[in-house]
């Protein structure tokens, strides 16, 4: 008799936590301290004994995520919001979605908007995180389309304070607004991950043509790499503050992914972002219930370059002879920069043989400005051979060599700088 109404109980007890799992969508996640006393989580795997059988209950199920004083169940979609105010007047709140899969594997972030104006990455983000198949998907992804809700509300780069809040990662929650937000942002939500695709474009009226911007003497990020298809690869350390700079220094391989000009949608620049991330996905193991993209192996290669920018020698009005993408020869003239008060016109030639990476777009420009970012393809081995030597202190700098890195951003203390940011320097993200 008591052993019957032990094997009852027993089966009570998983059919309780079964019913659990099959809860509607909008009971897909809860609190971690429910109202009243605190309730401890049931198992999510049902655990073998007695006369169960273990063998008719299927594989392990995934644990929920752990995100944002939430849980989100496997298998499942949901939108949770990050508050970023941090004491600013009203509420400022950046959406996060989270798509759990109900199979086990890694937890990649994906974020645009750090600066507010770049909205390629907006578009790119959201059509990945609601394309995805939670019930198909091995591990999870959280994505923060719009991370500086300040600038995006007012087409900015900047925060209020004209701060660029990509020069203040990890942050401190004792510093500046800057540094209070970046610090919420990344020990929230960033720390959580196993690896950071972070989305920009080109700044100050510059446009970039789809690339990863990796520091390739970190061998997990260097993997990484390899994974975006035939998206093309810079060597570039970054700079300290930055937030795929903090996240490499936690272990936490991260790239950045450039996609096209700031202020406006693109949709050739959008889809390439999308399938570059589609290849990393599958890379990463994280699509493999979906179909496979079919392709040319030779095709699914990055190409790694080599690259310097071209500078304008003069002020005045830029027209562009080439295009973003486009080929160049040693000696070709890439544009012509007009004086419209002397109506003289100065030709700026490509120094080498190679890609047009980067352009400034028609525009009034000043002397020294950078306007063209041209680069010459080398192999993998050879990147990251030059990228040893060079060190992280000299990242490019757009003037063809290096030079010392400049601290932009850095807190130390009680105090901190003015969060003022190098506008002449086309290779800031």
């Amino acid at each position: 008799m008591e052993k019957g109404r032990g094997r009852r109980a027993r089966l009570t007890a998983l059919a309780a936590i079964l019913l659990g799992l099959a809860l509607p969508a909008t009971a897909q996640d809860f609190p971690v301290a429910p109202p009243g006393r605190p309730q401890p989580l049931p198992p999510l795997t049902p655990i073998a004994g007695g006369d169960v059988d273990a063998s008719a209950m299927g594989p392990p199920r995934v644990a929920p995520l752990h995100i944002l004083d939430r849980f989100v169940l496997p298998g499942t979609r949901v939108r949770l919001e990050w508050q970023a105010s941090q004491g600013l007047a009203g509420e400022a709140a950046a959406p996060v979605v989270i798509v759990h899969g109900a199979e086990p594997g890694p937890v990649l972030c994906l974020a645009a908007a750090v600066h507010g104006d770049e909205i390629n990455g907006v578009e790119i983000v959201r059509r990945a995180v609601y394309s995805l198949q939670p019930e198909t998907l091995a591990g999870s992804v959280v994505a923060v389309p719009i991370v500086n809700v300040f600038g995006y509300s007012r087409g900015s780069r900047y925060l209020p304070d004209r701060r660029d809040l990509n020069r203040f990662f990890p942050g401190s929650r004792y510093g500046s607004i800057a540094s209070r937000i970046a610090w919420n942002f990344f020990d929230g939500i960033v720390r959580g991950c196993d690896a950071l695709v972070d989305f920009h474009t080109g700044s100050f009226d510059r446009s970039n043509l789809p690339q990863i911007r990796a520091d390739l003497t970190r061998p997990q990020v260097l993997e990484m790499t390899r994974s975006f298809g035939n998206t093309l690869v810079l060597h570039s350390p970054g700079s300290r503050g930055m937030l795929r700079v903090a996240a490499n220094s936690i272990g936490i391989p991260a790239v950045t992914f450039e996609v096209g000009a700031p202020l406006r949608l693109e949709k050739h620049e959008i889809e390439a972002g999308l399938d570059g991330l589609r290849h990393l996905m599958q890379r990463m193991g994280m699509l493999a219930g979906e179909a496979q993209i079919l392709e040319d192996p030779a095709e699914a290669q990055p190409v790694f370059y080599e690259s310097q920018w071209v500078r304008g020698d003069v002020g005045g009005l830029l027209i562009s002879d080439v295009e973003l993408g486009q080929r160049v020869q040693r000696g070709q003239v890439l544009g012509r920069i007009h004086d419209p008060i002397l109506n003289r016109e100065r030709e700026i030639v490509s120094p080498i043989h190679g890609r047009v990476l980067g352009m400034a777009l028609n525009q009034q420009v000043l002397p020294g400005y950078a306007v063209y970012h041209l680069g010459e393809e080398t192999s993998e081995q050879r990147a990251v051979a030059e990228a040893a030597t060079v060190g992280e202190a000299v990242p490019e700098d757009g003037e063809g060599g290096p030079r010392p890195l400049r601290r932009i951003g850095e807190e130390t203390g009680a105090g901190a700088d003015d969060g003022a940011v190098d506008e002449d320097d086309p290779d800031i993200e």
